[in-house]
């Protein structure tokens, strides 16, 4: 149990904020669920995440045990692009979800990893240990899992700041007319189906997309897609939003599909950021899969 007396300094703050500063080593929203889950009070009483503390409010905060790691981990080959002590980038497979949720509890990119390391960042609790962002089950390509506490840290800075370099490969139904443009619009929870995102809801979240044309097949596109923000189902719905869904995309596009796809065609091509030990500025790249070469020599011909 941790408690002090808010100072002059820290009046006005929200006290997720100031929880942030003075415990350096969690994030921002791991506070913000000890808020929620009452481990937070101020002058004894429960608070909100929002609350703005006062000068001489009494603060304490009960940060549980981190819970053993349940997750079992799986001997899975793994494409492995880098790897050092701190971090590990793989270039995950088409149909592999990356942490376990209802429903896949096994096979994950997690199961994997844990094979693998051993140890990874607790940080996102107990079913998601090193992974600081994700990418959809049947997205391929580059991601980044972090093997302590310090570099998960690092990573999600950079992420929250939007200075990661992340640029994806897709294909869209439809000829796009301009040769690059930019998709800006909040996307949020869809009000009637929980499965889905939308954009201009209610508590959306700011997204920024840029796309660039590379290749015209007629009826597709083939294209680049660099982010801005990272939002669930981001490059899916913004493309969709301006009437050109991902081909294979059965949430977002047509009802059918043309090809036999397995989900939409979407690969992460590359990942770039500042390591977290030496400060270096690192660039990495997975080469597009098989099914997504193929469909660009079908969609030539």
């Amino acid at each position: 149990m941790e408690e002090w007396i808010v100072t002059e300094e820290q009046a006005g703050n929200r006290i997720d904020k100031m929880l942030s500063q003075q415990f350096e080593d969690l994030t921002r929203s791991f506070l913000q669920k000890l808020c929620a889950s009452g481990d937070v009070t101020v002058n004894g009483k429960i608070v909100k995440p929002s609350y703005k503390v006062a000068l001489g409010d009494c603060v304490c905060v009960s940060i549980p045990e981190p819970e053993q790691l349940e997750v079992v981990p799986e001997e899975m080959a793994l494409d492995i692009l880098y790897e050092d002590e701190d971090v590990i980038l793989v270039n995950k497979p088409k149909g592999m979800v990356v942490h376990p949720a209802a429903g896949h509890y096994t096979g994950t990119l997690v199961n994997a990893l844990l094979y693998h390391c051993k140890d990874l960042s607790g940080i996102n609790g107990v079913m998601r240990p090193g992974i600081v962002h994700r990418i959809d089950m049947d997205t391929t390509g580059v991601i980044i899992a972090c093997k302590n506490d310090y570099s998960h840290n690092c990573i999600a800075q950079q992420l929250k700041e939007h200075s990661i370099t992340r640029r994806y490969y897709a294909i869209v139904h439809g000829n796009i007319k301009e040769d690059e443009g930019t998709v800006n619009a909040p996307i949020g929870r869809h009000p009637n189906d929980r499965k889905k995102m939308a954009i201009h809801v209610k508590n959306g979240k700011e997204a920024i997309t840029h796309y660039r044309v590379l290749e015209r097949f007629g009826q597709y596109t083939w294209i680049e897609c660099q982010l801005e923000t990272g939002r669930t189902h981001q490059i899916r719905v913004h493309m969709a939003s301006i009437g050109h869904p991902l081909l294979g995309d059965v949430v977002y596009g047509p009802g059918k599909c043309p090809f036999s796809l397995q989900g939409q065609c979407l690969h992460a091509y590359v990942l770039g950021f500042i390591h977290p030990r030496t400060q270096k500025y690192m660039e990495f790249s997975a080469d597009c899969p098989e099914y997504f070469k193929k469909l660009i020599i079908a969609l030539r011909k």
